[in-house]
């Protein structure tokens, strides 16, 4: 029997992929950097002919690497960024536009229509979500508004819309495939996470053709085949990053909970068969749909986590090494009163501020790099425990522990100050890998590798335990500061 599963995850900054065995081994990892393109102030793009051809370079490396032939991989999961939109000729299947990246703000003053309209509640009892250009639907219409004769041919049915596991799925079949999963429907924001449907009044509201979507499916099924040489390898894992990362630190129970600290910081608390309404600034979302059965979960977004590191790195030059940042902020015992609210992009949960940007506050004359790469690690944490309080405040239950994963999470100082801050136990396991490990499960029980999550949960080990330790005097005038900077970075810019 095939005993290797190829899990292909297509990230904002790169597209990897990553060979895993049957006891999760990792057998060979393999990864292309993505070009990020920024055309105007609040604009994000990516080529998606890029991103296939990085993420199918990558496929190919990996087999190549670990000397495994495609007739031994019982399958291939795909997880992705979400809410990124990619229009392409069904015809041709050449995109008819750059990908818009889920940073892009682009569609503010869309979204700000659609609140005009009255659609807030719509929106939010529907979808889950709250009305903002985070989400593909105002996307595909700006995309349809601005390229010219798009609208016309989408109404003929020739122009199709998907995320990026949709791109690829219908790339890597040789577009006999248009389909997505549920937890990537549901990021949209013209999904009904209820019905498991498009709502038809939110794609009246933007003028979109339902020709033009993907059927939605489960997230552990086969969906098609990917010719390669010396076989064809079934594709039967999908879920958007998040939602894979939740499956692979074996979330599967109502109260369990994860954050990944990537580009962005995502907290996910699994909820079980109930959809819980936020009142709090969080997002309701779809956490997995399995053997016909759709599991909720709240979510929490922050915009802005490991990129601030990456923005000292390339446009303040403070270092060369992401990974040096952890050093330079052990070299201060604290930031000297700097706080540093990285809303570059705005801000999301639970703040959803549009018009927000990044400010850096509380400088003195004796303020040294160190104090502001300390804060901008500091940031992170204070923004994901801003999500841990919204999430405590809508289940009644604080949070006693947390499961952490994504490139940030090796950073020891910055766990120690999520715990020290958030008061809450930080476990990080022996496989970090968990957004591709979470798309490696979901292939292996569609392709029967794996009988169930029992088995699953077995396999999951924890690496390292950060404990609380800092009293309480302490945090509570930590986090009093940070929220009057936060204060000063809400609603800067006019809004359109």
């Amino acid at each position: 029997m095939a005993q290797y599963i190829l899990a292909l995850d297509q990230g904002t900054t790169s597209s990897r992929a990553i060979l895993f065995d049957q006891d999760q081994n990792i057998l060979a990892i393999r990864q292309h950097e993505l070009t990020q393109h920024y055309p105007r102030e609040g604009w994000v793009e990516q080529d998606p002919m890029e991103i296939w051809s990085t993420q199918y370079a990558a496929m190919l490396e990996v087999l190549a690497a670990a000397d495994v032939s495609p007739a031994a991989v019982a399958g291939i999961g795909i997880t992705n960024q979400r809410e990124t939109t990619i229009l392409w000729d069904r015809t041709t299947g050449r995109p008819i536009y750059n990908a818009i990246v889920w940073q892009c703000r682009r569609t503010a003053g869309l979204v700000d229509d659609l609140v005009q309209q009255g659609l807030t509640e719509h929106i939010r009892r529907t979808t889950g979500l709250v009305p903002d250009a985070y989400f593909s639907g105002t996307k595909i219409k700006w995309i349809l508004d601005h390229v010219e004769g798009a609208r016309e041919k989408a109404e003929h049915g020739d122009i199709l819309f998907g995320t990026v596991d949709c791109w690829l799925i219908w790339k890597l079949t040789g577009g006999k495939v248009h389909v997505t999963d549920a937890t990537n429907a549901a990021r949209t924001m013209i999904f009904d996470i209820h019905k498991l449907d498009w709502d038809d009044t939110l794609l009246d509201a933007l003028q979109i053709p339902r020709s033009m979507l993907p059927r939605v499916c489960s997230s552990s099924e086969i969906y098609g085949h990917v010719a390669l040489p010396g076989g064809d390898v079934p594709i039967a894992g999908i879920a958007g990053d998040q939602q894979a990362a939740l499956f692979g630190q074996t979330c599967f129970f109502a109260g369990d909970a994860k954050n990944t600290y990537g580009t962005g910081c995502f907290l996910l608390m699994n909820t079980g068969i109930q959809a819980c309404e936020s009142k709090n600034g969080l997002l309701t979302t779809i956490g997995i749909r399995l053997n016909g059965e759709t599991q909720y979960a709240l979510e929490g977004s922050v915009f802005v986590g490991g990129a601030v590191i990456q923005w000292l790195r390339d446009e303040m030059r403070f270092f060369s090494e992401s990974r040096d940042a952890e050093y330079y902020a052990r070299k201060v015992p604290d930031t000297g009163g700097v706080y540093l609210v990285p809303a570059f992009t705005g801000l999301g949960a639970p703040h959803w501020d549009m018009y927000a940007r990044g400010c850096l506050i509380g400088l003195t004359r004796g303020t040294k790099r160190e104090h502001i790469i300390r804060a901008a690690q500091e940031s992170i944490a204070y923004q994901v425990h801003d999500l841990l309080t919204a999430m405590a405040r809508d289940t009644g239950v604080p949070l006693s522990s947390l499961s952490v994963d994504g490139g940030a999470s090796r950073d020891s100082f910055l766990m120690q100050f999520q715990a020290d801050i958030s008061n809450c136990t930080i476990r990080r396991p022996v496989i970090r890998e968990t957004t591709a490990l979470g798309a490696c499960y979901l292939a292996g029980l569609a392709t029967g590798v794996w009988r169930d999550r029992a088995e699953l949960q077995q396999l999951w080990r924890c690496d390292t335990l950060y404990a609380p330790n800092m009293d309480t005097a302490s945090r509570q005038s930590l986090l009093a500061g940070w929220e009057k900077a936060v204060g000063r970075s809400l609603d800067w810019i006019p809004r359109a």
